[in-house]
């Protein structure tokens, strides 16, 4: 048992010294160049120092880097460095150091805080009052937007990397991106979107001592260049047309002017919401919705004759066609069994028709709220794990840090997919959807829509 003390002892020694080492000589080059890295791996093959756990070389490293840039700060403060002849006439000195313990990202670490005999010296690196460095607080909303809630990360920190953290600083951690994300929801809005897109998913939230389905709405809108902004995200007790209208008012008052095309669901009275803010805008029922809304009653076995039956109409290259298309599905066979069906088509018929007026480049674009769907499906794989909010807020800083997270992934690839192709990334290209990805096939589609509404477009082109 000794042994094994003695040499634990002497494995945190060697990597104390070898910490101390590389942190004074900063660049990995020098590292290098000095044989402290050689020496390192030596340690390593021979298994004389562990690299992780407590007291591991990677807490040594943190620890000497902190404590070096700690001494640093305090020189900067006295105006002169530790041993130097003239500190002895400076009206302030060193007063040795402090402990304190520091949760990190490698697990809690104890320091030796330099002070001063005034006592004026305040660090910034390891902030007074702080238990906590940055890169722990990143991990922590990092694991929150993947769904994790607060108990999870505190199990998960405390099993992973040792560290103890609170159910209220974890929760007060996560609460720092609050004034980030109401800036954000009350940003200034361009004044034209060509494109609008509108739908809801519906999420779970504790109210009292009850949990109720409460609907999670959220706006993209689409640029003249074909970028993509989620315009805003709002939590309410259900999806309804009333609060349509003030999302729409809200976005309008944020600087939104016109709006050629708002893709939405069937909801009752959600176009003549949108209508009510954007005049001249062109309501369309999104196809994706009609297909799901028809097969509601149809059984799992007949679901996909009838959809294959329902792609004539939306495929259909006229309105003429296409309701002969509705006709013969309503005479058909599986027409007469699902009479649902058919009435689903011919209620939304008026807001579904728009669509068919347009040549196929511009169907791509709108054929389906897509850039929502494909959005709330990774949403709702978040919220799955969750299983419920505690509040509506809650839930906005959730959605929208799972926003984040999720574009910030897609740009990288996006990124990197346009690099090896050997095209330029374009401007923008490395940013989450927040602040904008590309429409696939914009070009083609932006033509068409100059040439059905030029006057409302010309003025935004460059």
């Amino acid at each position: 048992m000794t042994i094994q003390k003695d040499q634990a002892e002497q494995s945190m020694e060697n990597a104390a010294d070898i910490a101390e080492k590389i942190a004074t000589l900063g660049s990995m080059d020098a590292v290098k160049e000095s044989g402290a890295f050689d020496e390192l791996m030596g340690f390593i093959d021979r298994g004389e120092i562990q690299l992780d756990g407590k007291d591991g070389f990677i807490q040594q490293i943190i620890r000497a880097g902190l404590e070096r840039g700690l001494k640093s700060e305090l020189s900067s403060h006295l105006g002169c460095e530790q041993g130097e002849s003239h500190g002895r006439f400076l009206p302030n000195s060193r007063n040795g150091s402090y402990p304190k313990t520091v949760s990190t990202i490698a697990g809690d670490i104890d320091l030796q805080i330099p002070r001063d005999r005034a006592g004026t010296f305040v660090p910034t690196l390891v902030p007074k009052g702080s238990r906590r460095t940055g890169g722990l607080d990143e991990m922590i909303i990092s694991l929150y937007a993947g769904g994790m809630t607060v108990r999870d990360i505190a199990y998960h920190l405390e099993t992973t990397v040792g560290t103890q953290l609170s159910h209220d600083t974890i929760s007060k951690i996560t609460d720092e991106v609050l004034e980030e994300v109401a800036a954000w929801q009350e940003r200034p809005l361009e004044e034209f979107y060509p494109i609008l897109y509108l739908d809801a998913i519906v999420i779970k939230v504790r109210d009292g001592h009850q949990v109720r389905n409460k609907a999670a709405h959220m706006a993209i809108g689409v640029t003249v260049e074909g970028v993509k902004h989620v315009l805003g995200l709002w939590v309410t007790e259900n999806e309804g047309a009333k609060f349509w209208a003030q999302v729409c008012a809200q976005l309008a008052n944020r600087g939104v002017k016109d709006v050629l095309i708002a893709c939405c669901d069937g909801l009752t009275g959600f176009p003549e919401a949108i209508e009510a803010t954007w005049a001249r805008a062109t309501v369309q029922t999104c196809v994706v919705h009609l297909i799901r809304a028809a097969n509601r009653f149809v059984s799992y076995g007949d679901r996909k004759e009838v959809s294959k039956q329902l792609k004539s109409i939306y495929t259909a290259p006229s309105i003429e066609s296409a309701l002969k298309s509705l006709d013969d599905f309503e005479a058909s066979e599986l027409g007469r069994k699902y009479p649902s069906a058919v009435a689903t088509w011919r209620n939304a018929w008026e807001r579904f028709t728009p669509f068919l007026e347009f040549p196929p480049e511009l169907r791509k674009v709108i054929y389906t709220t897509n850039a929502i769907e494909s959005m709330n499906y990774q949403l709702r794989k978040v919220t799955k794990s969750r299983g419920h909010f505690p509040s509506d807020a809650a839930a906005v800083k959730m959605l929208w840090l799972a926003i984040c997270n999720i574009e910030d992934k897609r740009a990288r690839e996006r990124f990197k997919d346009a690099q090896k192709k050997g095209r330029t990334p374009r401007a923008g290209a490395g940013a989450h959807l927040v602040e904008g990805a590309g429409t696939n096939g914009w070009k083609q589609a932006l033509q068409q829509l100059a040439m059905a509404y030029p006057e409302r477009i010309e003025p935004y082109l460059n």
